[in-house]
């Protein structure tokens, strides 16, 4: 067996899996301790244990994604919602446990799950992108993780959303978590769409139940636009789109013919498809990363 927990900003989930076909076995969410570090890390050390005690093995192999980015030199995280930044989570979990667990940024662990057994399977390069709260995404080429200097994932959520978009529907320039404005994280996220379809219909609506033809057609163009903007940069051969709005078949089938709509001249497009392993990929790919380390 092995073991795979997803740290979130509501939520640490633990997931246990068979170590053949990678299928969750047992499953415990606790809420995220959000007071300091020191209560982080010890809400993470319990569903670490809570998974070994499951699998009856104290030495059982658990890798852990988070948000946010993570040096690769001096191993410090820096996020915006859980108490981690200035922190070297690897190192605190190796001197607990007297041995390293792997750390991976949360949209990287999901590109790498869909890339081993997942919607990108025998991909050269498979992009995750993430439409979830937020919007991030991860990269993996020839099924490893890239060299980054920084240890920024592929960050587009907070790129600037082109001018000609915003004309073309008449948007203002949002403000955004990251203290900048105009990003496409505030426009093609979950909470994006929620956005774009109170400017166009004066409701707040939940993403999920979004159905104003004019708003969707919007959010649609707009998440095209920057499909078409990952491909120019990164030309993957394959585009998978996980978090919740992943779950919106109804979009997530408009979206190659919105590419076509702004891509490059005769560029051939990469595939897009939905997550094959949904809400427990970012899971899945730590305790795969794991399972390699062990």
């Amino acid at each position: 067996m092995i073991g795979g927990i997803d740290l979130g900003g509501t939520k640490i989930e633990a997931r246990l899996f068979d170590d053949t076909a990678l299928q969750t076995c047992d499953l415990r969410r606790v809420p995220t301790p959000l007071d300091d570090f020191d209560a982080l890390f010890a809400g993470l050390i319990a569903q670490i244990d809570w998974l070994r005690d499951q699998a009856d093995d104290p030495d059982l192999a658990v890798g852990v994604c988070v948000p946010g980015v993570i040096d690769p030199q001096t191993g410090a995280v820096w996020a915006a919602n859980v108490p981690l930044s200035g922190q070297d989570l690897g190192a605190a979990l190796t001197a607990h446990y007297g041995r390293s667990l792997p750390v991976v940024v949360d949209s990287m662990a999901f590109a790498y799950s869909e890339t081993h057994g997942g919607a990108g399977q025998n991909g050269r390069c498979v992009l995750g992108l993430v439409l979830g709260t937020g919007v991030g995404a991860g990269l993996c080429l020839n099924g490893a993780f890239p060299s980054r200097a920084a240890g920024l994932a592929v960050e587009i959520g907070h790129v600037g959303v082109p001018a000609r978009a915003l004309a073309r529907h008449g948007l203002p320039l949002w403000a955004c978590g990251c203290g900048r404005a105009g990003c496409w994280e505030t426009c093609i996220s979950g909470t994006g769409l929620t956005r774009l379809a109170s400017h166009v219909t004066g409701q707040t609506i939940p993403a999920e139940q979004v159905t104003d033809p004019a708003t969707l057609d919007i959010w649609v163009d707009l998440t095209g636009e920057a499909l078409a903007t990952l491909q120019n940069l990164i030309d993957p051969d394959v585009i998978v789109i996980g978090g919740g709005l992943s779950r919106r078949a109804d979009l997530i089938a408009r979206l190659p013919a919105a590419l076509d709509m702004h891509r490059l001249g005769q560029t051939r497009a990469p595939a897009i498809r939905a997550a094959q392993h949904g809400d427990s990929s970012g899971a899945r790919g730590a305790a795969l990363l794991a399972a390699t380390r062990c």
